[in-house]
């Protein structure tokens, strides 16, 4: 094995244990028992038990402990593990991929889960026009001034709770934007034809400003989409992955398709024509360019 191939197995054994971490926590704080009366009841030892839990470990019990564990609990082994994103015996596992038709109250109740679910996660996202986590609202209300007034405030809503909380919630946040879309709405053209310019100003100035507040935690890259493309979507973490398609996501649970994914966005930073430290001069110069 080379040393490139034992990083990367080192990474993922991080991430599983990091998910069964989170998900015993959940399991112990759903029975209301302190750690000694939990080792008990799944029959494990308590110092084990902690060790398997500490903070920076990536020791996981044995399988027949998992087993056991999972048994015990009611819960499916792949949730356990961090295979499947929701609970559940055999009668309940989550398909490795789905399509969700969700109306705006739905949408804005499921997105606010996923990131519940990821928090303490790096939240990665391509998206398909101005990044909603930055919009400001007089551009999300031209954007979808053709769409009822639910499906916007669900758009915007957790976005917004994202970045106020990001800080606090130590969640990175990552996006991957081409350069052609920040040139079209700049310019006024595409979608945002008709859109004022002062408006077109003021989303640039905010835009500035928040990527320099937040800024490590929360990082743009600016790719060409002549030289790589891609879909909007949205990584929670190890988690969960969410294609966006308009009406409808196609949400993604399988560990390989998320690993698959988390590659794809990983190729789209090394492409960046623009690193995050340099976004904000990249940006002014649109700014700039506005008549």
């Amino acid at each position: 094995m080379n040393s490139h191939q034992s990083n990367d197995y080192s990474a993922d054994k991080r991430d599983v244990a990091h998910v069964f971490r989170d998900r015993m926590a959940m399991l112990i704080a759903q029975r209301g028992f302190n750690l000694s009366q939990f080792s008990k009841s799944i029959g494990i030892d308590r110092s084990a038990l902690s060790q398997f839990l500490a903070p920076d470990s990536t020791r996981l019990p044995r399988a027949e402990t998992l087993c056991a564990i999972a048994i015990s609990c009611g819960v499916s082994l792949d949730w356990l593990m961090g295979l499947i994103a929701a609970d559940g015996l055999d009668g309940d596992i989550v398909p490795s991929t789905e399509a969700l038709h969700l109306s705006g109250a739905e949408a804005q109740e499921k997105i606010a889960e996923w990131h519940r679910e990821a928090v303490g996660y790096k939240i990665r996202y391509v998206p398909c026009t101005i990044p909603d986590i930055l919009r400001i609202e007089d551009v999300s209300e031209f954007e979808f001034r053709a769409h009822s007034l639910d499906f916007r405030e669900a758009q915007d809503h957790e976005a917004r709770q994202l970045l106020s909380g990001t800080p606090r919630l130590e969640t990175d946040v990552e996006v991957c934007i081409p350069k052609q879309t920040l040139e079209l709405f700049a310019h006024g053209e595409g979608i945002w034809k008709g859109l004022d310019a002062s408006i077109r100003r003021k989303q640039l100035e905010s835009m500035i400003k928040q990527l320099d507040e937040f800024y490590p935690t929360f990082r743009m890259f600016i790719y060409d989409q002549q030289d790589i493309y891609s879909s909007p979507y949205t990584l929670f973490g190890p988690l969960r992955a969410a294609v966006y398609l308009g009406n409808m996501y196609l949400v993604v649970n399988s560990v390989d398709h998320i690993k698959a994914i988390s590659q794809h966005f990983d190729r789209l930073i090394r492409a960046a024509i623009v690193p995050a430290d340099r976004i904000e001069t990249y940006i002014q110069d649109l700014l700039d360019s506005i008549n």
